[in-house]
């Protein structure tokens, strides 16, 4: 059993869970919580490090429980040290960092793609992903300057859905609209100066939806790139939707379309 929080494993997780260049170096990251541990795939788990607790309750259910991965023993307060949360439910995991493919993602004979520009909020970014999965997205294209996709609270926030939704990060935004634009996919563009709502736009070709910074919304830059402008109709004083709200409209919409279509 690890008892104390400077054995080096610990000083790794913990260094894991709070810098995105350890993660990157590594190509690893730390997934908490027994959902999250029981949907990993154990080809990707690195270790598995859990409670006494958690090890001797998984143990009564199923004896080969712990058969299939590599894991450590640890002190309840030592996983309290590596945990994120406050109140940790019994296990963390290191897991190795799914990689996709570009080119795949904007080339897919029915692109549905949601495009994320300077997203920094972990759980806007969470929230997206989950929402993403859920409405048909094929694949996320996020800005180099947006959050860490696997920062602890972006992870959480996801519940699972980071396991299955493809993304890329892309070094130039901009660019990569101009790319996609010539792979036959419309880019979309939350505005104020649109004419058109977005449930007045037609989605069935290949498709591509900015969602924009939370604070600036979508850059001058970026929204010349794209093909149609859109708006979200409000009332009242609301000047803005918060990013995951507005991200969940637009995704919906589409999917709304696309599945009709489909009937």
């Amino acid at each position: 059993m690890i008892t104390s929080s400077s054995n080096n494993q610990i000083k790794n997780l913990i260094a894991l869970q709070k810098k995105a260049k350890t993660r990157n170096t590594q190509m690893e990251f730390v997934i908490e919580g027994i959902k999250m541990f029981e949907e990993t795939d154990s080809n990707n788990l690195v270790k598995a490090y859990v409670t006494e607790g958690f090890y001797q309750e998984r143990l009564q259910e199923n004896p080969s429980y712990f058969d299939s991965f590599d894991y450590e023993i640890v002190a309840d307060k030592v996983l309290c040290d590596a945990a994120d949360t406050t109140t940790p439910q019994g296990v963390l995991a290191i897991v190795k960092q799914p990689s996709y493919s570009y080119q795949e993602l904007i080339t897919h004979k029915e692109a549905n793609l949601l495009l994320l520009e300077n997203v920094r909020d972990p759980g806007n970014m969470g929230t997206i992903i989950r929402t993403a999965e859920g409405a048909g997205i094929t694949g996320i294209i996020i800005s180099k300057e947006s959050v860490d996709i696997f920062n602890p609270k972006v992870v959480r926030s996801t519940m699972g859905a980071l396991y299955r939704m493809p993304f890329v990060y892309v070094e130039n935004f901009v660019e990569a609209l101009e790319e996609m634009k010539q792979q036959g996919i419309t880019i979309y563009a939350s505005h104020l100066a649109a004419k058109n709502y977005y449930d007045e736009e037609e989605y069935l070709s290949k498709t591509g939806i900015i969602i924009g910074n939370e604070a600036n919304g979508i850059s001058e830059d970026a929204s010349l790139a794209a093909n149609r402008l859109i708006k979200i109709p409000m009332e009242g004083k609301v000047e803005s939707l918060n990013a995951g709200v507005a991200a969940s409209i637009l995704m919906y919409e589409v999917y709304r379309q696309k599945r009709n279509r489909n009937k």
